[in-house]
């Protein structure tokens, strides 16, 4: 036997520790194990995209908690990471797993993605709004944290609340204003309100732009003197409000839920009187609904507001484990969500107040 065939014989045949033992039985391989049991509810989230991983942290933590709170009826669960331009792959993962039902994207970018590549998706609940106009694929329903809800709340508020003050029949409401800010968030605050409150039959909103200097300010309150509207609405930020507000007086004035931060919630003396939309997670922590639910605290009133959002994603993903429901009504941590048309779960969240520097309902005892 040459050199090269002995080497090629000694590579095939099995090392002394391997060879077969005269008289012994042949070796059996072992069994394979049962497949993985297919998951019910895949929950995909940009997790490791440092931009967006603390939002995707407080939301896969909500989540679970409420997982955990179902005990043994939850839905089988798996969390899918992904990073920047990561979530097609993540998707693939959570389908090839079995997934009944899919929670996510989180960011409005990942959700254009997945909206605009015609997938054949399970039932998906995505975390965030579709562009404006953009039509639902099939399956595929949208759950978020809108602040256009909240726009459209104070709008249906002040539409009830001011013809009484006003002394007006409630066909024909009153005037309003709008400071905003130049801000695209804010834009879409104001653009939100002012298309309820028209679609109402009010007039168009009376808008100011946002400057904060004093001779602006002091300018835009002896127009508000002069002509008192039924209220204001102020789409700024947190700084924005706490600056304008005061040039109000007593005028009724309405913000959303960005105006409020945890850490200035007990100095901030300038909001007292300011009214806004927050989830009840935040204005109303000990509420019955919520007794069996985790607390977790957080240093930023938008992580808690992420937390809550995925307490409420878990309660609505639980309902498209046997096919998507034909109604649902939650009392949830993030408001009332109820499933609408157009494949999309509407949310409305609570009234509040600021009194002497604290965020209270708005009906709540003085």
């Amino acid at each position: 036997m040459c050199a090269a065939a002995a080497a090629f014989s000694a590579a095939q045949a099995p090392p002394a520790s391997e060879a077969p033992v005269p008289g012994a039985p042949p070796a059996v391989a072992a069994a394979p194990g049962p497949p993985p049991a297919p998951i019910d509810i895949a929950l995909v989230l940009p997790l490791e995209a440092p931009a967006y991983s603390r939002a995707a942290d407080a939301v896969r933590a909500g989540f679970l908690a409420a997982a955990q709170t179902a005990g043994s009826r939850a839905p089988r669960t798996k969390v899918f990471a992904h990073g920047e331009d990561g979530v097609l792959p993540a998707i693939e993962a959570a389908q090839a797993a079995g997934a009944k039902v899919i929670v996510g994207p989180l960011t409005r970018d990942d959700v254009r993605v997945v909206a605009s590549m015609a997938l054949e998706l399970p039932y998906t609940i995505v975390l965030n709004q579709l562009d404006d106009g953009a039509a639902a694929p099939p399956r595929l329903y949208t759950f978020a944290l809108a602040i256009d809800s909240d726009a459209r709340l104070i709008a249906r508020r002040v539409r009830t609340e001011a013809p009484a003050a006003a002394g007006t029949a409630p066909a024909a409401p009153p005037n309003v204003v709008v400071v905003s800010a130049d801000t695209p968030l804010m834009k879409r605050f104001a653009g939100a309100f002012a298309s309820e409150w028209t679609m109402a039959g009010g007039a168009v909103p009376d808008a100011y732009r946002f400057e904060p200097t004093p001779g602006t300010m002091t300018s835009m309150r002896r127009e508000l003197n002069r002509r008192p509207p039924a209220a204001v609405l102020l789409a700024l930020d947190g700084a924005g409000a706490t600056y304008a507000k005061p040039y109000l007086g007593t005028l009724p004035a309405y913000a959303s839920g960005l105006v409020f931060e945890r850490e200035t919630l007990g100095t901030e003396r300038d909001l007292d009187g300011l009214m806004l939309v927050e989830i009840p997670w935040i204005v109303d922590p000990g509420a019955p609904q919520f007794a069996a639910l985790p607390r977790r605290d957080y240093a930023s009133a938008a992580l808690t507001r992420l937390y809550a959002l995925g307490l409420d994603a878990f309660r609505v993903a639980q309902a498209f484990t046997e096919g998507p429901p034909e109604r649902f009504a939650l009392d949830g941590a993030t408001g009332r969500v109820t499933l609408v048309d157009n494949q999309q779960f509407a949310r409305e969240g609570r009234l509040a107040v600021f009194r002497t520097g604290e965020l209270v309902p708005l009906d709540a005892p003085r």
